[in-house]
């Protein structure tokens, strides 16, 4: 009698946690619905659903051990969607991984020191969870080798860049240069400071010929190198799409947002007064040397050729983007990119680019992205929007899109991405 007593009570127990991790799920799947995003949403119930049919099988075949792999799990997803400063939108996923780790912890040693045996495992469940996972890998597979196998000229994706413009030196190649120049400490003490951009040149770079110009930023934690040196694939893409006569000749300069050692904890500050270090020092340095559409390397001669300027960045350097570049030098540039990351406030809108002085100039295209995995994507979503919302210039379709790209996390994968479908898009 004892032992059906205690076999019953931990049947009840493992239902009650079952049910809970039920409820945290489907709070987690709710959450995702308010940002009215459905690839979101549904990338969010199939998470759940895998997790929960697992737990079915835990709860049901009396294996609590089973529920391990909940906790892995929540806690590798929980290394995707939430990052420790800015976002813990998909929290609720490492509470169930948590939740399951101490119940198949405790509720196996409950039934070592009973000696109760486990039913029969189920095995509808598994299949269930089987043919899920089969199905969303075969429609990611079967998208992705479409795209890269794709021959003919580049287009918008959402999957892969095609393998003609991605791999495979060509003799055409652009080159690489080394850029140092002085600016200031602007977020700190004002000191000079020397730094380093890296500047590509399209094949063939004629100096007499005024070229369009990208400003494209790193990350947090890299550095000039990144873009270009650190991930040559982007520069091979960039030879190829060139060489192939899918976008122009274009200069493209990687500078950095760090200055030495300054603001270690604070990054926003770096990344708020690069606006200084932009218009002060390092166009003026780039683009007295190579030809641009600027006449001269001056205000008059940057607001004249704001039309064949762009800035984009990832992460930190998107950050950059929007309040360096959008906000803080629309007088400068008419194109942007903002990957993974969009964070600043309607006051700082309308005090910048709604302002008198700029309220008339147009914006020719702003292209945002981020990724189904993206831990950005929780306050990505609802900024972008915002602006769309304020920004009466912004025309979704016209001269804006946001891009969520499936299977895509905060990674360089998802970047060469952006950057494929952005050059189409500037110029």
């Amino acid at each position: 009698m004892d032992n059906k007593m205690e076999k019953s009570t931990l049947d009840r127990v493992g239902l009650g946690i079952f049910l809970a991790l039920c409820l945290l799920g489907a709070l987690q799947v709710s959450r995702y619905l308010t940002l009215s995003m459905a690839s979101m949403a549904l990338t969010a119930l199939l998470l759940e659903l895998l997790m929960l049919l697992w737990a079915w099988t835990a709860y049901r075949g009396r294996m609590p051990f089973l529920l391990l792999a909940v906790t892995a799990a929540g806690f590798v997803l929980n290394s995707f969607l939430n990052y420790g400063e800015t976002t813990h939108f998909a929290n609720l996923i490492l509470i169930q991984g948590i939740l399951g780790g101490i119940w198949a912890v405790a509720g196996t040693v409950w039934m070592l020191r009973t000696k109760e045996k486990p039913a029969r495992l189920p095995w509808q469940a598994p299949l269930a969870m089987l043919l899920i996972v089969v199905s969303v890998l075969w429609v990611w597979k079967g998208n992705v080798e479409q795209d890269r196998q794709w021959d003919g000229h580049a287009k918008h994706t959402l999957w892969a860049v095609p393998s003609k413009f991605d791999t495979g030196e060509i003799q055409q190649a652009g080159t690489l240069e080394e850029l140092v120049y002085e600016t200031k400490a602007y977020a700190t003490d004002s000191r000079t400071v020397t730094k380093r951009a890296l500047v590509y040149l399209p094949y063939g770079y004629d100096p007499e010929t005024p070229y369009n110009i990208l400003y494209l930023m790193h990350g947090t934690g890299d550095d000039e190198n990144y873009w270009l040196s650190t991930h040559p694939y982007n520069k091979i893409m960039l030879d190829r799409m060139i060489a192939m006569g899918e976008i122009e000749p274009l200069i493209v300069v990687t500078p950095t947002f760090y200055v030495e050692d300054d603001c270690a904890g604070h990054l926003d500050d770096l990344t708020f007064s690069f606006r200084e270090e932009l218009r002060n020092d390092l166009m003026p340095a780039v683009e007295s040397k190579y030809a641009t559409w600027a006449e001269t390397a001056d205000d008059a001669g940057f607001a004249a050729s704001r039309d064949h300027r762009a800035f984009a960045g990832l992460s930190r350097g998107a950050v950059t983007t929007a309040n360096s570049a959008l906000c803080g030098s629309l007088d400068y540039f008419s194109w942007f990119g903002l990957f993974s990351s969009f964070r600043t406030t309607e006051e700082t809108i309308r005090t910048t680019i709604q302002s008198e002085d700029w309220k008339n100039l147009p914006i020719h295209y702003l292209y945002a992205t981020t990724g189904n995995f993206d831990f950005a994507t929780p306050y990505m979503v609802p900024g972008y929007r915002m602006l769309c919302d304020l920004e009466p210039r912004m025309e979704t379709g016209l001269n804006t899109s946001l891009d969520i790209f499936p299977m895509r996390y905060h990674s360089i994968g998802h970047w060469h991405l952006s950057l494929y479908n952005f050059l189409q898009r500037i110029f």
